[in-house]
């Protein structure tokens, strides 16, 4: 017996694992085979996806449809799918869609297969036998139904589990959300396909709890995810078609609910098909649901849109659509059936509201744009229907019959000839519709009998309303004579319900055979306008008869004027009174409002409150609720797939389990694993007797065998001599046959020797002549490309050269600029120390000429008898000539190397430090005035101006000659010393944008004139 393959440690590479699941699989281990690539795909292991996984998971979702485990299926594309979503998405659609396809596969199969298995009669004639008839009477089945059951249910459930697997996978992937719809769609097909109501509804759950889910986590994340919710918008449209061919219309409205909901989630229009298929599945639904106003419409926002959109339309399409909507809107009846309570839902506020709120609802749903603040039921109402029929000149479509209708219903007023001449028009109603529509409208055919009995009704109602304005009493037999297509217990009906209904006043009196029209008791406003209509008709009437009124008698006329004026003079004081009175009146009316609009605004505000409180209470229940069935959904699962678990197992083990028995999981598990170990020891016995019966039968048998191993291999080695020798002779007799047969050969073939050398040496010769052509043409070819690639090698040598010269030429240029330019910084400094020199011979010509200058004049002085200045006064400055403080010690200090030292003369007090310091600016008391000679131009005229040298000579290195005295000092020692120039006194260099000193001499020279 073959071991049965329990798994095995995880494969180090997914290609063993496909391999060994082929290999178990071909030895009938399905199971084993599916639980080796199970465990590879959900092993922590492997998460990198490859080529080689797509192969695996094929094969993985394969098995599990063949072996209907639908658990395994999803727990692998649970991984699958985590593995993929962020490398090859396209790898996963393609896995999810081989799935489907293959599981569709197989209950299309099971279907065929119970078709075969139902008409599989041996003999027709032959009756059932006993055991099925015992077999129909207990199970109350038809044999095709115990069939279905068998093979047929469990491929559908095992479907259907698939799709509700691969939706709820595919839910939470944006990048899913095409094959999301595209598993919706075949989920509605499979719905459709086999008429699976129940799972139809259960899908369309599925799908509201999805979207649900995905409009609140848009709404956290503020996104709107437009592409999302426009798949979803097609599903809906697809589930509304379904919901449709099903019958199922409750579904179908919620379907048209969900699609108003994502059209205003997406704020886009969908497209013009759907649209159209949108308005032909509402005028089915209203239609079914008993509702002939939003029937009547649908069918209007259909031919609208139909007139405006659809293309390829013929006037016969035209005019069957337009006697639709007429005949819809003429079917609905005068009145609403819901406003029996009307005085008590106007008077509840809560029931208002719901009102207005469903008719807001169901215009948004007829395509009609309203504000939800405002009140929608005045835009839903028969008249207004009617109205916008008549604007938009839909009666000029309709046949004539259709409009005579229109006008018995709505505009003419012949109670007694209406019912009849209605009855034929009604009679051509399904005539009109024998023709179907074209391929270009939206509908196929249009069912115009189907309102036949709704216009019967109308047509009572409006002949009973005519006769209530022209009748007060009337007879049964003449009413019934009246209306030929109804019974007057139909009337009666008719009556009943629009009495009830408010919408006519009858009584209908069976003793005496009469109807009455209008109440037993009249309303308090029509007393009232009947009393003044009688007055006035009387008033008029006594008018006519006596035009001139009639005298009075004297005391009559007395009396009338007493009580004129008895009447004026209380007219006052009754004025005051009555306007107290109304004021009085009008203030309580006031207060009498102010308190009823106080209490209106607190029951409204207690009501609203209320009203929240009930909202916010509800919205927490629906969330509790939601979140418990979730939990008992996902708890249900868990152990729903623990029960199927356990049931695989000990169905492996052979073990039966009753149909609907719960089996818990530590004994199941606590009973699996000592039956294994009972296995293991018994195994481990029956093995260990084996292989000791074993090892004594092996033993035996070489014991027994060994003498005829000898005789064998003698007999053996025989037969193999013997077939030596044999093929040995028959190989050389072979031989010498060949041999002969060559011989024999080469004898008829001799005489063709000579021939085919002749022909050996012409096939050479031309063959040397094109070899020579040929190696004559690649010379000249390696010539030609020899020197080509000479002369290459040549302009790239040249071109290196050029630019190697180029690179010298360049290198020498930067060379010599780069000498140049020391040569021009060593020139400059050069000429700058030159300049220095210069400047600082002439400083010291200056200063000497200068001291000599001032010797003179105190030579003179003493020749005068004058007394000599203190030093401190002679080292002063004075004159024109300004210099600086710092610089005075300085020319102090050399003037006893210029010149001599003066003769001695009485010497002066010293001048204090702080006037020697302080400079011009700040004289002290004991310094002596300073006298600045003649005027200008008369110095300038004089005779020192005539003994010193021009500006433009040198200066000269002899003293000037002795000048006549002059009543005043002469300006003292020393000339202006620029202040570029002050600190080179003090052997300092000259400041950086100085201007150059004179090149001789101690006046000035400009540039140009040096």
């Amino acid at each position: 017996m073959a071991r049965v393959f329990r798994g095995g440690a995880g494969f180090a590479r997914p290609e063993n694992a496909l391999k060994r699941a082929d290999e178990l699989e071909a030895i009938g281990q399905k199971a084993a085979a599916l639980q080796t690539l199970h465990d590879v795909i959900c092993s922590k292991k492997h998460r990198t996806w490859s080529k080689t996984f797509e192969s695996i998971m094929l094969r993985h979702v394969e098995l599990c449809v063949d072996m209907k485990k639908r658990n395994y299926a999803k727990e692998a594309l649970l991984q699958y799918r985590n593995m993929c979503h962020q490398v090859n998405i396209n790898s996963l659609e393609e896995v999810i869609k081989h799935f489907l396809k293959r599981a569709a596969d197989k209950a299309e199969e099971a279907q065929a297969k119970a078709a075969a298995v139902t008409l599989d009669v041996e003999d027709l004639e032959e009756d059932a036998s006993p055991e099925e008839l015992m077999l129909s009477y207990v199970s109350g089945e038809k044999n095709k139904d115990r069939t279905d059951r068998e093979l047929v249910t469990p491929w559908f459930r095992f479907l259907w589990e698939s799709y509700r697997s691969v939706l709820e996978i595919l839910r939470t992937n944006p990048k899913l959300e095409p094959l999301y719809a595209m598993t919706a769609t075949k989920a509605f097909h499979f719905c459709l396909q086999y008429k699976r109501t129940t799972e139809f509804k259960r899908l369309c759950d599925i799908l509201r709890q999805h979207l649900t889910n995905l409009v609140n986590k848009f709404r956290d994340q503020r996104d709107a995810g437009p592409e999302s919710m426009t798949m979803h918008l097609e599903s809906r449209f697809e589930q509304l078609r379904v919901a449709c061919e099903l019958e199922l219309w409750g579904e179908a409205f919620r379907s048209v609910e969900d699609i108003q909901q994502l059209i205003a989630l997406t704020k886009k229009t969908p497209k013009q098909p759907q649209l159209a298929s949108y308005y032909t599945r509402l005028t089915q639904i209203f239609a079914v649901s008993d509702s002939p106003l939003y029937h009547a419409f649908a069918w209007l926002k259909l031919f609208s849109f139909a007139r405006q959109h659809a293309r390829g339309m013929v006037s016969a399409d035209y005019q069957q659509m337009a006697t639709s909507v007429l005949l819809a809107a003429l079917a609905i009846l005068p009145y609403e059936r819901g406003t029996a309570t009307a005085g008590r839902a106007a008077s509840d506020v809560v029931a208002a509201e719901q009102e207005k709120e469903r008719a807001n609802r169901m215009a948004t749903i007829l395509g009609f744009a309203v504000d939800a603040k405002k009140d929608a039921r005045s835009l839903l109402t028969r008249p207004a229907l009617l109205a916008t029929i008549n604007s938009s000149n839909l009666l000029a479509l309709v046949p004539a019959e259709v409009r005579a209708i229109h006008d018995a219903l709505s505009q003419d007023f012949s109670p007694l000839e209406l019912c009849h001449r209605l009855t034929p028009l009604l009679e051509k109603l399904p005539e009109l519709a024998a023709q179907q529509l074209s391929g270009a409208a939206p509908v196929r055919t249009v069912a115009l009998d189907k309102y036949v009995p709704a216009l019967k009704q109308a047509a009572v109602l409006r002949l009973l309303k005519q006769l209530s304005e022209v009748y007060s009493v009337m007879r049964i037999s003449e009413l019934a004579a009246m209306v030929p297509f109804y019974s007057f217990a139909e009337v009666e009906a008719v009556v009943v319900d629009a009495v009830k209904y408010d919408y006519l006043q009858m009584r209908v009196d069976h003793r005496n055979g009469t109807l009455h029209f209008g109440g037993q008791q009249v309303e308090s406003d029509k007393v009232r306008v009947h009393l003044a209509s009688v007055a006035k008709r009387l008033a008029k009437a006594v008018t006519m008869m006596s035009p001139q009124p009639l005298p009075l008698a004297a005391a009559e006329e007395a009396r009338r004027q007493a009580v004129i004026k008895a009447a004026r003079s209380t007219l006052e004081a009754e004025h005051l009174k009555a306007v107290a009175r109304k004021m009085v009146i009008e203030k309580q009316k006031e207060e009498a409002e102010r308190a009823l609009f106080e209490a209106e605004q607190m029951e409204a505000a207690r009501k609203a409150q209320a009203q929240r409180a009930h909202e916010l209470a509800e919205d927490k229940r629906r969330r509790e609720e939601a979140a418990r069935r979730e939990t008992e959904r996902l708890q249900r699962e868990m152990e729903e797939r623990e029960q199927e678990e356990l049931r695989a197992h000990l169905g492996a083990r052979n073990i039966k389990v009753k149909e609907g028995e719960k089996l818990e999981k530590t004994a199941v598990i606590k009973d699996i694993m000592s039956e294994r170990i009972k296995e293991q020891q018994e195994l481990e016995r029956r093995m260990a007797r084996f292989a000791k019966n074993m090892d004594h039968l092996e033993r035996a048998r070489r014991e027994e065998e060994a003498p005829y191993l000898e005789a064998a291999w003698k007999q053996r080695q025989e037969a193999d001599r013997a077939y030596w020798e044999a093929a040995q002779t028959e190989a050389a007799r072979l031989h010498r046959q060949a041999w002969e047969v060559d011989i024999e050969e080469k004898k008829r073939l001799a005489h063709m020797v000579p021939d085919k050398e002749v022909f050996k040496n012409l096939i050479m010769q031309r063959r040397e002549t094109e070899f020579q052509a040929l190696r004559r043409e690649r010379e000249r070819r390696m010539a030609e490309m020899r020197a080509q690639r000479k002369f290459e090698r040549e302009i790239a040598r040249r071109k290196a050269y050029v630019t190697r010269c180029r690179l010298e030429v360049e290198q020498r240029m930067q060379a010599l600029e780069e000498q140049r330019r020391r040569e021009e910084e060593a020139r400059k400094k050069a000429e700058e120390a030159e300049r220095q020199r210069k400047l600082d011979e002439a400083l010291a010509k200056q200063r000497a000429r200068e001291e000599e200058i001032e010797r003179r004049k105190a030579e003179e002085r003493a020749g005068l008898g004058l007394a000599a200045p203190s030093a401190a006064a002679a080292a002063a400055p004075t004159g024109p000539k300004f210099l600086p403080p710092h610089l005075r010690a300085a020319a102090a200090a050399g003037a006893p190397a210029a010149a001599p030292p003066a003769p001695a003369a009485p010497a002066a007090p010293a001048a204090p430090a702080e006037e020697e310091a302080g400079g011009w600016r700040r004289r002290g008391p004991e310094a002596p005035p300073r006298d600045y000679g003649p005027p200008r131009d008369s110095w300038r005229g004089g005779d020192r101006d005539r003994d010193m040298p021009p500006r433009d000579m040198p200066s000269r290195d002899m003293p000037p000659r002795d000048m006549p005295p002059r009543e005043a000092p002469a300006p003292a020692a020393g000339k202006f010393v620029p202040p570029a120039l002050r600190n080179r006194q003090d052997g300092g260099a000259p400041p950086s944008g100085a201007a150059p000193p004179p090149s001789s001499g101690g006046a000035y020279r400009p540039p140009n004139r040096r």
